[in-house]
């Protein structure tokens, strides 16, 4: 992914609000699931880290994208942003 695509990205997640929280229990199994479905039905997310969480949202973030083989197009403060194209019908076209 190049800064283009990622800047393309970043400016529609932009609009979208997170539809996970990482709390103080961390990652887990259930939360690496829910997220690999939202990302699929949706491609791109955002996912916030609570302040309760001891974990850097950096090392979160490599780790949710290793799980669910996406990619990490921003990591500001404690917001995540994720992207990767669906299998089935997909809906957004990156630039070149």
């Amino acid at each position: 992914m190049n800064s283009r695509q990622r800047a393309y990205l970043g400016s529609l997640a932009s609009n979208i609000d997170p539809i996970f929280q990482i709390g103080k229990a961390s990652l887990t199994p259930e939360i690496i699931d829910a997220l690999d479905s939202a990302i699929e039905k949706r491609e791109l997310i955002k996912v916030s880290v609570l302040k309760n969480c001891a974990d850097d949202p950096k090392e979160i973030a490599a780790v949710i994208a290793e799980r669910t083989h996406s990619q990490v197009v921003k990591v500001i403060g404690k917001k995540m942003i994720f992207y990767r194209e669906a299998k089935k019908n997909p809906k957004i076209k990156l630039p070149e």
